[in-house]
């Protein structure tokens, strides 16, 4: 089944109208599974690497980073990401489109398809992500800085507890058009919950979730036993928007699970956006995730913040409304 595999083809041409097959571009792939598609590729130079993202009918968008043999023309990944990691449908981040910063890094947008039934096309936009490389190859994925030109009417949260089991709500924390910049140290909870558009009864809410060990496993070298290895469980970011609308149409979607480790000393920092029907979360630079979402109330724009099993403690919290880039008299 090695044909199935996601390959990349390589054309070139000097004028744009006659064009000479090179052959397969992707060498070595052991990342994507069969039957995915490798739809809008985007090939770019990303520090002293090089990147592949693209997007499958299977599993959305994503990325490939590695070298570039410039002489046969071909890519050997040596690693693999992924910026949806559910369905591509309802709600989930597919197409990229992508260019270089001119800094070494490369700014990329993507499409993230609807979550409800409707007529026509309505589709969104994410943010534009800045996407650079750090010196140990992996990738640091952050919103690009220009966003924070649209912030407005700052609201700050400093040092307090966060007892366990038990929901902290922001009294003073509100919107559905702002960003959310959250910095928490979760100490032993086993897991911290935000919950943004929330209703003030908890009818609707969409709940953003760190898990301490409770992602994928991982085998992990002894300590001073060269040989010797233990299965532990690592840390998962969570995007559950399964109770996030009241409206019977809006398709239902399992939460999204996303690989994430923490150091122990670490905290725990989050930027999170919100426009009306999308949510995109940023952690600790290095991971992502967004869907849509759709409630129904006018009064679902609250925040609560909840630690589980043990105390938790959040450093601070900094809200922004943000402005809408359009001009009055714009077509929103």
């Amino acid at each position: 089944m090695d044909n199935c595999r996601m390959v990349q083809h390589l054309f070139f041409s000097q004028d744009l109208t006659r064009w000479i097959y090179r052959g397969s571009f992707v060498e070595g792939d052991i990342f994507t599974v069969p039957g995915e598609d490798g739809a809008c590729p985007y090939f770019w130079p990303i520090g002293d690497k090089h990147i592949l993202l693209f997007c499958s009918h299977q599993r959305g968008s994503q990325y490939l980073l590695g070298d570039y043999d410039k002489v046969y023309h071909r890519f050997r990944p040596f690693a693999h990401g992924r910026f949806n990691f559910g369905p591509i449908g309802p709600g989930g981040v597919h197409a990229p489109s992508a260019t270089p910063d001119g800094k070494g890094g490369v700014h990329v947008i993507f499409n993230i398809n609807n979550g409800m039934q409707s007529q026509g096309w309505d589709h969104i936009m994410s943010l534009v992500h800045l996407l650079t490389l750090h010196g140990n190859n992996t990738l640091n994925i952050e919103p690009v800085p220009g966003i924070e030109s649209l912030r407005f009417d700052h609201k700050h949260i400093g040092e307090t507890s966060l007892p366990a089991n038990r929901e902290i709500v922001l009294e003073d924390i509100a919107g559905n058009a702002m960003e959310l910049a959250v910095e928490i140290h979760p100490g032993d909870a086993r897991a911290i919950s935000i919950n943004v558009l929330r209703s003030p009864d908890s009818e609707e809410f969409t709940a953003i979730k760190f898990f301490r060990h409770g992602g994928m496993p991982v085998i992990r070298h002894i300590q001073n036993e060269p040989k010797s290895y233990r299965l532990d469980q690592k840390d998962a970011l969570v995007l559950d928007t399964s109770r996030s609308s009241l409206l019977p149409d809006v398709a239902a979607r399992p939460p999204e699970v996303v690989p994430f480790e923490l150091e122990d000393s670490e905290p725990l920092k989050l930027r999170i956006f919100i426009d009306r029907s999308v949510v995109e979360v940023f952690a600790n630079n290095r991971q992502c995730i967004a869907l849509r979402v759709y409630p129904e109330r006018k009064d679902s724009i609250g925040v609560s913040i909840r630690a589980q099993g043990r105390d938790a403690s959040l450093r601070l919290l900094d809200r922004w409304q943000m402005k809408s880039i359009y001009s009055k008299g714009d077509c929103p």
